[in-house]
């Protein structure tokens, strides 16, 4: 491995003893082995624990990091994981670091082939690829509205200045997005965000299944208030969304989630600064929405 390949990984396990074994055979056999990998069960009780020690045992690259303390198992406990194996790793000399969900897997080449995107860009601070879903026909397809802006939680890669420039941890917020807040506050420093649809990665648990698709849409309504949405960009990104799973309610619980903080008086969990930048570039892509011949991301 060349110093300037050298990357770590991070990832935060609950309970994931049915799908992590295949993530971890999966970087595993990568062409272009992280430097590093922390897994950390969070308080997991089932065989999770005894699957990552069994390959910690083989591959020295791999590090199992157990939290034990007590704490509420809400949306920011995710992120409190990863940043407690973020603080496991001496990841000063790598020029990367990332986050990797535990129900994922990849082709071998994807690593390597993802470091050649950021030595092909020097601005580019996050990076990964585009997600795949599997249907009830068992088969995997695009997750619907990916976007080549924005980079899914499961696979962000940040180059080392970009992690460093955003606090070099993920803010754990009370609805999740702390992807959202990542990527956008890597924006906000100057770095470029890009997911490449040429890297395909399996996504064995669909989005929001965990706790029920509808309350997962009724959280990310919640979520894209407490980062600041504008309200008329929401009420797009719903409409534009009606036809994904589950039909048009799905759509409907966002908006009332959304609704439900709005008329709350809740206040955003990101500062002001963050908002008044987020909501600059939302009503930039309804302005090219509106101009007539012109197609917009609002996903």
């Amino acid at each position: 491995m060349r110093r300037t390949d050298s990357y770590v990984l991070v990832t935060a396990a609950y309970n994931e003893g049915s799908l992590i074994e295949n993530t971890i055979r999966s970087i595993v056999a990568q062409d272009l082995r992280p430097a590093k990998w922390v897994i950390v069960s969070d308080g997991s009780t089932d065989d999770t624990d005894a699957i990552v020690r069994r390959y910690e045992a083989e591959y020295d690259f791999i590090q199992l990091h157990r939290l034990t303390e007590d704490h509420p198992r809400n949306f920011a406990a995710q992120a409190v994981a990863i940043n407690a194996g973020v603080a496991q790793l001496n990841w000063m000399g790598c020029e990367f670091i990332g986050n990797l969900d535990a129900d994922i897997t990849m082709e071998p080449s994807y690593f390597a082939r993802l470091l050649d995107k950021f030595q092909d860009d020097p601005k580019l601070g996050v990076a990964g690829g585009f997600l795949y879903e599997k249907g009830p026909d068992e088969i995997f397809r695009c997750r619907p509205r990916t976007s080549v802006t924005s980079v899914a939680h499961a696979v962000q890669l940040f180059r080392r200045a970009c992690f460093q420039d955003i606090g070099a941890a993920y803010l754990p917020l009370p609805y999740g997005g702390p992807d959202t807040y990542a990527e956008i506050s890597a924006r906000i420093k100057g770095w470029r965000v890009t997911a490449f649809p040429d890297l395909k990665v399996s996504h064995h648990r669909p989005t929001g299944s965990a706790g029920g698709l509808l309350r997962g849409c009724l959280r990310q309504g919640r979520m894209d208030y407490s980062l600041g949405t504008l309200p008329l960009y929401e009420l797009f990104r719903v409409l534009r969304r009606a036809d994904c799973a589950p039909l048009v309610i799905g759509a409907i619980m966002r908006l009332t989630g959304f609704l439900h903080c709005y008329c709350c008086g809740e206040r955003p969990s990101v500062p002001e600064d963050f908002i008044a930048f987020l909501r600059t570039e939302q009503a930039g892509r309804i302005a090219n929405l509106l101009r007539p011949g012109n197609v917009t991301n609002c996903s």
